[in-house]
């Protein structure tokens, strides 16, 4: 049971990384803009793709046996492809709303989320069905040393480790950088901002390229991880990373993160002990979020927000 209970454990962890670095897009767009990006999952599941096209079409066979020259080259390719559709997207749909009332933008994020899906279906070759993804890295599983031991596969100890230093590189750049420092000021108030010689619109665009950034390596990592790809991949784990950002605190890194490997861990969890088994997991989830949300709004790290006179 032990072993049970930590094996639930560390696929809760493996998820959960990969929920909070997709959810770091979410929070972070919302802080700057006040926008709820419901199509980021689906750069998250182009940069996959993106992978993907790199490793079938561009690798020579001597480095796609390498694991070590082809992971690289395909967070780079995913990183890319997700960083120009994010790019795309804030300039042609997003911005010309900048303005607009709230429910406009969000319509348009959800009209994006639905393009984004059919455009890969039509244009991939053979993405109306679940693609294999190649193993990019190390083969095999370790062995935990605890009790008779806790398996986790090597690619998914990578997504973890990648996805949590990610997360704290991410963090000290808002803190500690130039750029940080405008992106912290515009989210207080874009036009003060503007009179102290920051240019909001290309913080925003810094923001969407960042976040897309994390989503396009969270997406090659969890086709290797899977070892496939589909094109539901982005809408399942977005809805999970749009809770988690919630559940955080939208807005805060930190929260995000936490907020991540909390969903994670509630639907392994949920899945193994609680009633319904694994067929009722996004319901513990959701119930999780309510409770949290009925006697803390603004989520775990999230700052009450003050109504201005």
């Amino acid at each position: 049971m032990l072993s049970t209970l930590l094996s639930q454990i560390v696929n809760g962890l493996v998820l959960g990384s990969l929920i909070g670095l997709i959810a770091l897009g979410y929070t972070m767009v919302y802080g700057i803009i006040q926008l709820i990006n419901f199509a980021h999952g689906e750069i998250f599941m182009v940069g996959a793709y993106g992978g993907l096209a790199m490793f079938t079409y561009l690798l020579p066979t001597f480095v796609q046996q390498q694991w070590y020259l082809a992971l690289p080259l395909l967070l780079i390719a995913g990183a890319a492809v997700a960083v120009c559709v994010a790019i795309a997207m804030e300039r042609f749909a997003y911005r010309p709303l900048r303005n607009a009332p709230r429910l406009a933008p969000l319509i348009t994020a959800l009209g994006v989320s639905v393009a984004l899906q059919e455009a890969v279906r039509v244009f991939y070759p053979g993405a109306t069905a679940a693609i294999p993804f190649p193993n990019i890295f190390v083969p095999g599983t370790w062995m935990i040393p605890i009790g008779d031991g806790v398996p986790i596969k090597y690619s998914g100890l990578l997504l973890i480790v990648v996805s949590l230093t990610l997360a704290i590189g991410l963090q000290l750049f808002i803190d500690r950088s130039r750029m940080g420092r405008a992106m912290r000021a515009t989210s207080q108030d874009r036009d003060i901002a503007r009179l102290m010689g920051i240019d909001p619109d290309r913080v925003i665009v810094l923001t969407f390229v960042l976040g897309a950034a994390l989503a396009g390596i969270g997406g090659v990592l969890y086709g290797g991880y899977l070892n496939n790809i589909n094109i539901d991949m982005g809408f399942q784990n977005g809805i999970f990373a749009f809770t988690a950002a919630v559940l955080g605190g939208i807005g805060s890194v930190r929260g995000a993160v936490v907020g991540g490997l909390a969903i994670g861990l509630i639907k392994s969890l949920g899945g193994q002990y609680l009633p319904g088994g694994s067929a009722y997991d996004y319901v513990w989830i959701f119930v999780v979020l309510i409770a949290v949300l009925v006697f803390r709004p603004q989520g775990f790290f999230g700052e009450t927000e003050r109504v201005r006179a």
